[in-house]
């Protein structure tokens, strides 16, 4: 990094009030000793040393729980539209530091300095939607078949919520979840992944201010930093009955199996490995910017990338050829840089996934149309640079079956929509999907219960990029968990149905007699 390169981020970071060596742990308005192992947080954009975190010991979870034990007895308490103040209060606190703090979540997980800014707004977002949720908190109310009964049914706050993030998004999917969970009443206790820790305590020193001033008790919202070990706490610990889980499949099967063995909840947001069916009925310049951003966006690290492009043997070729150009024209630089629309993959082991699974399909029959080299020299000192690859492969082959988490793309074709369906639907994760064409026959199959089985289906825009106004998540082994809009809330809440006699008689359901 250059000299005025580092003065820019030490601004950013005292901007944001983080110190070079943080500390790993805070029960929302006070920031505790953690002596645990340290964790060095390098940038994947130039391998720059940005902080030290000393991570929490099973010593320091046990102090942050004892902390919490009587917050969510107090939280739960306040008023929801009172809730739905502070959160409001959080949102415009972030959108005084919408700057620095996208750019720390650029320069700490090499995404674009664009993404990090639309990452932040995403938390702004869900602060809006949580403020006006906490108003609208609605039960049902049902007719009774007995004489002077009423039924009704209401939430109630569910408790402590465990919320386990990844790098890729290190803000905002806690954002999602703690500030719904906020709202609903709840407590949250949050384990960044390791790889992004910075990103989280900025979060957490910038809303410490806001919770203070609205004299918050102690423990409603939780920062602990840790590695699997904290993990396994949180997912094992009875106390905590939501665990909502963000990761690869794997991750996901090892949270989930550990709090279904407690009989706890778990929402997860897992793995996919999301496809573009592009008709030729399609715009295909309007499929092709979809293509680029889902494919190459964020270096390939999205749930959401675009992995898989199943095109109509007509246009085929001269779609990839198409794409082959367009992939030449792509920056790939320093994240912090205006020009950049490809930053670097998280860290060396990422890397040699990449270089590994292209090695895998290349031995399969796949065959590369362009891409795939790690690239060197000056300005990819890091060696976390690669540069995005278009592959030929089969929908069967072995690692086309797989989620990786890199910029490569699999190219296949098709001759029926029928046939695209079922390649679309034949892998095992279910996240997220779209069709590019302007015959509503097309796109509504595609929509319709013989067509996409992802928890979300697009037409004419690509797989990346959801709204936060709709619930996000998929099927199959992406966990079935929905975060975010809609009625995502209801999981933050347990349901409760009431029964109220007002008569002087005892009817029974269904007309039962039971007489003494």
């Amino acid at each position: 990094m250059a000299a005025n390169d580092r003065y820019e981020m030490g601004r950013v970071l005292q901007e944001l009030g983080l110190k070079r060596i943080s500390k790993g742990i805070c029960t929302g308005t006070k920031w505790y000793e953690t002596k645990g192992d340290r964790i060095d947080s390098y940038s994947p954009a130039d391998g720059e040393l940005i902080g030290i975190v000393n991570q929490a010991t099973k010593l320091d979870y046990e102090k942050m729980m004892k902390t919490g034990q009587e917050a969510f007895h107090k939280w739960r308490m306040v008023p929801a539209p009172k809730r739905g103040d502070l959160v409001r209060q959080i949102a415009d606190e972030l959108r005084k530091y919408k700057e620095p703090l996208g750019k720390l979540v650029s320069y700490e997980t090499g995404k674009i300095y664009q993404e990090g800014l639309g990452e932040v707004q995403e938390m702004i977002d869900i602060c809006d939607f949580a403020v006006g949720l906490s108003r609208q908190l609605y039960g049902l109310t049902m007719h009774s078949e007995r004489p002077r009964h009423r039924m009704y049914e209401q939430w109630h706050p569910l408790g402590r919520v465990g919320v386990i993030s990844a790098f890729n998004f290190p803000v905002a999917v806690w954002a999602w979840n703690s500030m719904l969970a906020l709202v609903c009443g709840d407590t949250v206790i949050w384990k960044p992944s390791e790889k992004t820790p910075l990103c989280a305590i900025a979060c957490h020193t910038l809303i410490t201010g806001v919770l203070n001033r609205n004299e918050v008790p102690e423990g409603v919202l939780n920062l602990i930093i840790g590695d699997a070990r904290i993990g396994e706490l949180i997912c094992t610990d009875k106390r905590i009955p939501l665990i909502s889980a963000t990761g690869s499949t794997r991750m996901g099967i090892t949270v989930g199996t550990a709090v279904a063995k407690r009989l706890g909840r778990s929402l997860l947001e897992l793995g996919g490995n999301n496809a573009i069916i592009i008709t030729e009925h399609a715009d295909l310049d309007l499929a092709l910017r979809a293509v680029l951003f889902g494919a190459a966006g964020t270096a390939g690290q999205r749930c959401t990338t675009t992995r898989r492009l199943i095109i109509k043997d007509t246009i085929y070729a001269s779609f990839r050829e198409k794409l082959e150009k367009a992939y030449a024209q792509l920056v790939i630089g320093h994240p912090l840089e205006k020009r950049t629309m490809v930053g670097p993959l998280i860290d060396k082991q990422a890397v040699r996934v990449f270089e590994e699974a292209l090695k895998e399909v290349k031995a399969e029959g796949g065959k590369v149309v362009c891409g795939g080299e790690v690239l060197k020299g000056k300005g990819f000192d890091s060696g976390c640079y690669v540069r995005p690859c278009i592959i030929e492969a089969k929908n069967s082959f072995r690692k086309v079956q797989e989620e990786t988490f890199a910029p490569i793309l699999y190219l296949m074709k098709y001759s029926s929509l029928g046939e695209a369906i079922e390649l679309h639907n034949d892998v095992p994760q279910g996240l997220s999907s779209a069709i590019f064409s302007r015959n509503i026959l097309e796109t509504e199959k595609f929509l319709s219960q013989e067509g996409s089985d992802c928890g979300i289906a697009n037409v004419n825009i690509g797989t990346s990029g959801a709204e936060i106004g709709g619930a996000f998540g998929g099927e199959k082994d992406t966990g079935g968990g929905r975060e975010s809009g809609s009625d995502a809330w209801r999981a933050y809440m347990r349901r409760q149905t009431n029964t109220i006699n007002y008569g002087t008689e005892l009817p029974l359901a269904q007309g039962i007699a039971f007489t003494v």
